[in-house]
């Protein structure tokens, strides 16, 4: 194994004997070393392929400005994930993971956590990722000796369910757009207004779109937690944006075939009304 880049006196860029890309870590594995020499096998502690030309070159500029802590920390977290997860994750993880874990616990050390808006539909809807990053707060822990929120458990679970996504199709993606668009616009004329996209409902509302359309797109079923009570006490309370769900299940059925669940209903409703009520209020008075 050759070195092609040395990141920091821990990390490298090598290449191997079948010419692949690969991170290396090890402690003083690149002291008074330089490219073209041999890696010190002995030293070696973790070894990752990047199959992603362009990532190698985006992990250096990182590394200038983060430890490698936090890229060890996002080894561990994602050969977690990958034992547990189905899918092929993006080499663009260890880049985004890292970065998020040294933005988190810098601002945790400074009495600084955010709350994280999405954390009800990523632990409804993304269970296994979510899952995964609740043991990934263990880790960081374990290590740094931080305990992060709950809503950090969320955001690195959107990592994964983010790069999920980024494995599909181009035609996938275009679909899963042309669904949420075609959605928002049955809102728009339904309820005769203008979204204001500035807002954070409109986020949380575009964002369950976008898991609703992943959803189908990877044709996944989800646990029907059916509460008739609920159902029936969100029909009632919220109206005219149950109206407007109705309206959407009529568009998915006949367009895709595919019939919206009782729970995906209520969900659906009680977006609509967060998103619509403001201006819809302003206007009736």
């Amino acid at each position: 194994m050759e070195i092609k880049q040395i990141l920091n006196n821990n990390v490298l860029l090598a290449t191997d004997e079948a010419e692949q890309e690969v991170v290396v870590m090890g402690r003083g594995l690149a002291f008074k070393k330089k490219p073209g020499d041999a890696v010190d096998a002995a030293k070696i502690e973790k070894t990752f392929i990047l199959e992603d030309a362009g990532v190698a070159n985006k992990l250096a500029e990182l590394m200038e400005d983060v430890s490698e802590v936090y890229l060890d920390l996002s080894y561990k977290i994602l050969e977690l994930a990958k034992s547990h997860l189905t899918y092929k994750l993006d080499d663009y993880l260890y880049i985004a993971l890292t970065d998020h874990l040294s933005f988190a616990i810098t601002r945790h050390k400074n009495g600084i956590d955010l709350k994280n808006p999405l954390l009800w539909e990523i632990r409804r809807y993304y269970k296994q990722e979510f899952q995964i990053a609740l043991k990934a707060l263990e880790i960081v822990e374990e290590e740094t000796g931080v305990r992060l929120e709950e809503d950090e458990a969320a955001s690195i679970a959107l990592h994964l369910v983010n790069s999920q996504l980024s494995g599909e199709s181009m035609g996938a993606a275009v679909q899963v757009t042309e669904m949420v668009n075609t959605i928002l616009t049955i809102v728009k004329y339904y309820f005769k207004i203008e979204l204001d996209e500035e807002s954070i409902n409109y986020d949380r509302f575009l964002t369950h779109l976008r898991f609703f359309a992943i959803r189908f797109i990877r044709k996944e079923k989800q646990d029907e937690m059916y509460d008739n009570f609920l159902y029936e006490q969100i029909q009632q309370k919220y109206a005219k944006a149950f109206g407007c769900t109705e309206r959407i299940a009529a568009y998915i059925a006949n367009h895709y075939n595919w019939e919206i669940s009782n729970d995906e209903k209520v969900y659906l409703t009680i977006h609509i009304h967060r998103v619509t009520y403001r201006q819809t209020k302003s206007e009736e008075n």
